[in-house]
């Protein structure tokens, strides 16, 4: 059994512990209010704008060109992935990378050098880069600061590659955030737009509307900006959904760290007890040897 100055020690180093998980529990929290209130007041225009223009490419006719919409046999496919830079955030990461393989085995004819990544975060670029794939553009700052700018240049370039027809497909991986317990693997195709137009055709729910100046103009103009806007509420979403992962983990470490803490304190009362028993018991047998 160990000694009651072990035990000791092991109380002291894990409530040092629990107060170091607490303090990051509640850092977390405080941020992930923050998260919260922003993508709770982004979300809606996004989802509002993509439909309003899902509704209207579904209502157009074959007259005006969409090249975005060109659905094609898949040899290129681009992934954007994005996770968190740190640890300390429960499956939060390892559900992305789940999630990848799992997009990946879609493509099952695609060679390695057919797939190509665009990263958010250090943890998915380091797992990316460690199964050989490649990554076109890393941007593991986007989730410590989202940058509307940088999704742009994301976003503009993918674009550019899918006209060139360098590439046929595009998805993105990320954790959609539903509340601070619960974060929900997503993936999701931006390119082509034409599987989202299949969905509203199917649902019959097209919409129709007065265009100024044409709608050529329109497309053009608001296309770009709801791809550019559905990356960077995906970025938003998924901090939102890494700093309720760290809440939640870091809770139920310090919960985990209270139990350890009485169980050690029960170890270390009982540990005491037999000491003390012990040593009444020389006592007791020392002063009976004195009256003998």
């Amino acid at each position: 059994m160990a000694s009651l100055k072990d035990v000791r020690g092991r109380i002291a180093s894990v409530s040092s512990t629990k107060k170091i998980t607490s303090a990051m529990k509640m850092v977390s929290a405080a941020k992930l209010r923050r998260a919260q209130d922003v993508i709770t007041n982004y979300l809606p225009y996004q989802q509002k704008l993509t439909e309003t223009l899902d509704n209207f490419l579904a209502n157009e006719s074959d007259e005006i060109q969409l090249p975005l919409a060109d659905e094609r046999p898949i040899k290129k496919l681009a992934i954007i992935a994005i996770s968190s830079n740190g640890s300390l955030c429960g499956a939060f990461n390892s559900n992305v990378m789940k999630k990848t393989e799992e997009v990946i085995l879609q493509y099952d004819t695609l060679a390695k050098d057919d797939i190509i990544f665009y990263t958010i975060g250090k943890k998915v670029s380091e797992y990316i880069a460690k199964k050989g794939y490649t990554i076109k553009e890393r941007h593991d700052n986007l989730v410590e600061k989202a940058d509307y700018e940088g999704t742009v240049a994301i976003i503009n370039q993918v674009i550019q590659l899918f006209l060139k027809k360098e590439i046929d497909c595009v998805e993105i991986v990320y954790n959609h955030f539903k509340n601070a317990a619960v974060q929900q693997i997503t993936h999701e195709i931006i390119l082509p737009l034409t599987k989202n137009i299949s969905r509203i055709k199917e649902s019959n729910s097209t919409v129709d509307y007065i265009i100024e100046p044409n709608r050529a103009h329109l497309i053009k103009e608001l296309v770009p900006t709801v791809l550019r806007l559905r990356l960077y509420s995906a970025i938003l979403d998924s901090i939102a959904a890494e700093y309720g992962a760290r809440t939640t983990a870091m809770q139920t470490a310090t919960d985990n760290a209270e139990d350890l803490i009485f169980d050690l304190k029960l170890k270390y009362n009982k540990a005491r007890q037999e000491a003390i028993t012990k040593e009444i018991i020389d006592i007791v047998g020392g002063a009976e040897a004195l009256r003998s």
